[in-house]
């Protein structure tokens, strides 16, 4: 050992501590803690400055290696003074001689978090350069290798993780078990931090230069499908009490989704819960005028637009006052205190909205078990993404069916033309069925569901049970359907309960049969052209 060694070892007898982060939570506290316990503090850039600032005394990186950070800071770290110190093996003899005869501090803690990649890149506004930058290399290396040296080494990525380790070294309870646990971590999160970086390569479009039409599936699909989720929460079973379950998320969870909500009351979601949730604000967030939708078993059984969020609850409960027992309901407005006073005389699991007045969160949350959550981002329009599904030893990966249904295409194909109540409620019609399970049918009036008829085997069945959901409110009303008609037989049983106008893709064989039996009992109908099933 040298001379400058021996000094520094009777002053840091816990040896040094390289701090080196983007995120700066607890930074403070945890070093002042280090150097408590005996720990010589190395930083760079601004984790030095905020050190210093706080009273502490740090050691510059810069005066370890006898180099200065150059390249405008891309080159701080990368030294082997810095990693000889960190990869050292202690129990080698040749490496700390190694060591001593270099001169080179062994460092006992890595404490780095990473430049903030995935979050520069998912605002719209940065440039690709932008999110360049903000690729990290002297981090990742950092922890690599102090997690690859954990027996020596303690490596920490997440500043959640500050106060146990502090706690460890400060009582002399540093375990093996602690060791590989934050080296396992470091590896997770170096892996999702890489994957981030090849996703934007590989998807985004400031990333993309010449893209054909034709490249952009490959470029939606690679060959190779790598994604990574954090778990959330370990539920108390999955759709049954016998199933285990637990919730993952992205790392970085798009606004209006499940995975960015914030729980302000009632208890923990369920697994059921979780999906019929999810189910429920795919469909809200369809609507741009105020809209609410009630789900049970991923199903709706009531969705209504109206000009304000008091009549579109009243419009969506009576769509279906049975069904809504038990249900999943989510606003894409504010919870205001007259809809929560009559929320609050039914049961419901679980309500979601972007926002709700205090008087709404007062009456609702006399009800101890109901499962409240805020949602920022609900009201706006969703961007068009990926669904992943999972199958045996596999995954389906498509495009979203789209967010609005465009009438522009569509063709009257009766003798009787639609007028525009009929096309208003058509196109609401069609914007409902698709998230109805195949064969769907949904019967409308004034932008609001009065009978649906979900995931039959025929479709002329889903008619008879959207019909007879309806009931005598089918006078008049409108039906969607998710896809065509094979046969004549659900014009005429439409007919038969009063409908007046059908909205369906076409493209049957027996079209022209359709057709005829509308003209024959004087309805209209729409081909959308457009397929929505749901499996």
């Amino acid at each position: 050992m040298t001379d400058r060694q021996e000094a520094g070892a009777r002053r840091h007898p816990a040896g040094l501590a390289l701090l080196s982060v983007s995120d700066k939570r607890g930074l403070v506290d945890f070093a002042r803690r280090l150097a408590g316990a005996g720990f010589g503090l190395v930083s760079s850039g601004g984790t030095a400055g905020a050190l210093r600032g706080a009273g502490l005394e740090v050691r510059d990186v810069s005066e370890l290696t006898g180099f200065p950070e150059c390249l405008g800071g891309r080159v701080k770290t990368l030294h082997p003074v810095i990693h000889a110190g960190i990869l050292a093996r202690r129990e080698v003899a040749g490496d700390m001689d190694f060591l001593a005869s270099e001169g080179i501090d062994p460092i006992n803690l890595v404490a780095v978090n990473l430049y903030p990649f995935a979050a520069t890149a998912s605002r719209p506004e940065a440039a690709f350069a932008d999110c360049i930058e903000q690729i990290d290399i002297g981090g990742p290396s950092l922890l690599r290798a102090a997690a690859k040296n954990h027996s020596s080494v303690l490596v920490v990525c997440n500043p959640d993780d500050y106060d146990r380790v502090a706690t460890a070294v400060e009582t002399d309870a540093v375990t093996e078990a602690l060791r590989r646990e934050l080296a396992a971590r470091v590896y997770r999160h170096t892996a999702d931090y890489d994957r981030a970086i090849a996703d934007f390569f590989a998807t985004d479009p400031r990333a993309r230069i010449g893209e054909a039409e034709a490249a952009v599936a490959e470029r939606l699909f690679p060959e190779r499908m790598e994604r990574s989720w954090q778990r959330r929460q370990l539920l108390r079973y999955g759709e049954n009490p016998q199933q285990l379950a637990a919730w993952y998320v992205d790392a970085e969870p798009e606004p209006g989704s499940l995975a960015a909500a914030t729980q302000l009351h009632g208890k923990e979601l369920s697994y059921n819960n979780i999906a019929d949730a999810d189910a429920a604000l795919d469909m809200v967030r369809a609507f741009r005028s105020p809209a609410v939708v009630a789900v049970k078993h991923q199903n709706p059984c009531g969705i209504a637009e109206r000009d304000n969020i008091l009549a579109a609850w009243e419009a969506c409960y009576e769509s279906d006052p049975v069904s809504i027992f038990g249900g999943i309901v989510a606003l894409n407005r504010p919870v205001t205190a007259e809809v929560a006073r009559q929320m609050h005389a039914i049961f419901l699991e679980v309500v979601l909205a972007p926002a709700y007045e205090d008087e709404a969160l007062e009456i609702l949350g006399r009800k101890k078990n109901l499962r409240l959550l805020v949602v920022p981002g609900i009201e706006k329009a969703a961007d068009r993404s990926l669904l992943l599904r999972s199958v045996r030893s596999g995954l389906l990966l498509q495009e979203e069916d789209e967010g609005q249904e465009l009438t522009d295409d569509w063709r009257t194909v009766t003798q009787l033309e639609a007028d525009d109540s009929i096309l208003a409620d058509a196109r609401f019609g069609m914007q409902v069925v698709r998230f109805v399970k195949s064969n769907g049918i949904v019967v409308v009036r004034d932008r609001a569901t009065l009978g649906i008829g979900p995931g039959q085997t025929n479709r002329v069945g889903a008619v008879e049970i959207a019909l007879a959901q309806a009931g005598e409110k089918a006078q008049g009303a409108v039906l969607a359907s998710d896809a065509f008609f094979p046969f004549d037989d659900c014009v005429r049983v439409a007919a038969a309960a009063g409908i007046r106008a059908i909205v369906q893709p076409g493209g049957s064989l027996r079209d022209e049969d359709s057709i005829r039996a509308a003209d024959e009992l004087g309805l209209v109908m729409l081909f959308s052209g457009r397929r929505h099933f749901r499996h």
